[in-house]
């Protein structure tokens, strides 16, 4: 999943960033609010985590804007301050969730994971796929009885495909979700890393569609 960080605290910022990627995300960063709602508007991704009080455009404007646009993305608030007013605010500009300033980075990714499990219309954090189970909210994958061991972007690459099982995902889209906007490494990196999932699933799980993409087969 593709996730956009809008946030003027440049430490904090990184941080959010170097954690969610550890967690599998791909994720953009940006420090302004018009820059942050030029980014948002351009659909590509998944959750947006918005700072309130930003330089440019604050916040609660880019969230009023995003939704009188019709973008639908999960946005996750953040400030530093609290209060009945500001969550009420925030909630009627059309947020998902607020968290106040200081937060658990645990809870934030288990609010993360819990808006992008709502978006997906399953209150169940386990897509299955035949014999295959993915827990997305413990990082964990069954096949059958056995438990396969992925690295987090083995297993990023691997929900992409999950959550579409049986259509075509093209190279380009697992890309666009799974590594970040600033990636411009080769995008073959996509092959290796289907490799070592038919390696550990089974030469069969993953199918090439030949100029097209990859489809995830029910085991």
């Amino acid at each position: 999943m593709r996730l956009l960080i809008v946030e003027d605290e440049k430490r904090l910022a990184i941080s959010l960033a170097r954690g969610l990627t550890a967690e599998g995300f791909a994720v953009d960063v940006v420090h302004d609010g018009t820059e942050g709602l030029h980014r948002a508007s351009e659909g590509v991704y998944d959750l947006v985590v918005l700072d309130i009080m930003l330089p440019g455009t604050n916040g609660y404007r880019i969230c009023a804007a995003l939704r009188a646009a019709g973008h639908e993305v999960p946005i996750l608030m953040l400030t530093a301050k609290d209060g009945e007013y500001d969550e009420a605010e925030g909630l009627d500009t059309g947020a998902d969730d607020y968290l106040t300033k200081p937060f658990s980075y645990v809870v934030l990714v288990a609010r993360v994971r819990a808006l992008l499990r709502r978006r997906g219309g399953s209150g169940s954090p386990v897509v299955a796929v035949g014999a295959l189970r993915l827990d997305t909210a413990a990082r964990r994958v069954r096949l059958g009885e056995d438990e396969i061991a992925l690295t987090a972007k083995e297993f990023a690459v691997l929900e992409q495909l999950a959550l579409r099982a049986g259509q075509v995902v093209s190279k380009a889209d697992i890309l666009e979700h799974v590594w970040d906007f600033a990636y411009d490494g080769d995008p073959n990196i996509v092959e290796v890393y289907v490799s070592t999932l038919r390696r550990k699933l089974g030469a069969g799980a993953i199918r090439t569609v030949r100029g097209a993409g990859y489809r995830l087969e029910a085991l």
